[in-house]
């Protein structure tokens, strides 16, 4: 079965140096999908055993941190909360939502696959990095996201996100990078900064991975979660969890990333049911095909190391409609980072789609 598509994916520019006015120009741009999103997730927790009152005192709680480490992220989600005409907990919930249902052992996250390529020495000036993700979540949820220009913070930003979030997969004008894919562990909860949230305030702040990998060993987390980081010239995978940050270096100028902790001390414990054997299927499976194709040299090779079909790990992950709320994942888009230019290059749905699907350009 094909996954769906909105008849017009939305985008929305956001240009202000006041975080509240571009969350307000973001909430008003998206006000109906903003509800939209509301109330699946809302269906979600709920299925999750999540009540209402659970759900708003989480958000209220999160909002609290991300104000004590960045007031400006919480100015930015009031603001969409008012531009979108909702109650700010509302959006508070949506930026929280991994954090939110980590506490459900009935709705399981989605699964991404990532790859990062660096060729040439990091310290050469013919370095360079750029990479490729699926982003796949629940179906219900392919309205429920847009790409987005977040202009006038100390970066530019350019990239991808779901309705009423900060942010989640992008690169800024500085040529700083991040893929993001979730992660489970034991310890997993609310009161620290929401993944999605540390996200949007890296890209906005940090103009290289050392900046970013500080930003994030500085935040108060109680959620796990992984950005692939990437300039230039540097790459480097994190495991973000509530036990600690971890690094992962390239391994022959590669980053593979799926949905496992890949540093013993987090991995010892993980979630393992969330997503195994399946992350461990897929990471496999890339991690052969480009020992057995080489890894890519260029950019526009990156799409078919992620197209897999009948009988092969579902890196390229359709919806099975038989299957209930909850349990229906499908890659929703595919996104290819270059920091070098800037770019980041949005498929309206899968690898496979490439061919066919217009793909969309945005420079930070």
């Amino acid at each position: 079965m094909p996954n769906p598509h909105p008849d017009s994916r939305p985008h929305i520019v956001a240009s202000a140096i006041d975080p509240h006015a571009r969350g307000v120009a973001r909430g008003a741009g998206l006000r109906a999908g903003i509800h939209d999103a509301v109330e699946i997730y809302d269906r979600l927790f709920v299925l999750g055993g999540i009540t209402s009152t659970r759900a708003r005192a989480d958000a209220a709680r999160a909002l609290d941190t991300i104000d004590d480490f960045r007031p400006g992220a919480r100015a930015e989600i009031e603001g969409i909360a008012e531009g979108a005409r909702v109650e700010p907990w509302r959006v508070a919930a949506l930026n929280a939502r991994t954090e939110i249902l980590a506490r459900s052992t009935v709705v399981p996250p989605g699964e991404c696959t990532t790859i990062v390529r660096r060729l040439g020495d990091g310290d050469s000036a013919a370095s360079r990095t750029f990479g490729i993700q699926t982003w796949d979540w629940h179906v219900e949820l392919s309205d429920c996201w847009h790409t987005l220009e977040s202009r006038g913070g100390r970066h530019d930003v350019v990239g991808l996100t779901e309705n009423g979030i900060l942010g989640k997969i992008g690169v800024n004008s500085a040529g700083l990078a991040l893929h993001f894919n979730i992660l489970g562990h034991l310890r997993d909860g609310v009161g620290g900064v929401p993944v999605h949230v540390l996200a949007a305030i890296v890209l906005e702040e940090a103009g290289s991975v050392a900046e970013a990998v500080e930003i994030v060993r500085g935040a108060p987390i109680a959620s796990s979660g992984s950005f692939s980081l990437f300039d230039e010239s540097t790459a480097v995978l994190l495991d973000v969890s509530p036990v600690g940050v971890f690094e992962i270096a390239p391994q022959n100028g590669v980053l593979v990333r799926t949905n496992h902790f890949l540093s013993p001390t987090p991995a010892a414990d993980e979630k393992t049911w969330l997503y195994q054997p399946d992350s461990g299927e897929r990471y496999d499976f890339v991690r052969a095909r480009l020992a057995h194709r080489g890894a890519p040299n260029a950019a526009d090779e990156l799409v078919d190391y992620l197209v897999t079909g009948a009988g092969e790990p579902p890196v390229t992950c359709r919806a099975d409609p038989d299957k209930p709320l909850g349990q229906r994942w499908a890659t929703l888009a595919t996104v290819v980072l270059e920091p070098a230019a800037r770019t980041a290059t949005v498929l309206d749905g899968t690898p496979a789609e490439a061919a066919s699907r217009d793909w969309r350009t945005l420079r930070a």
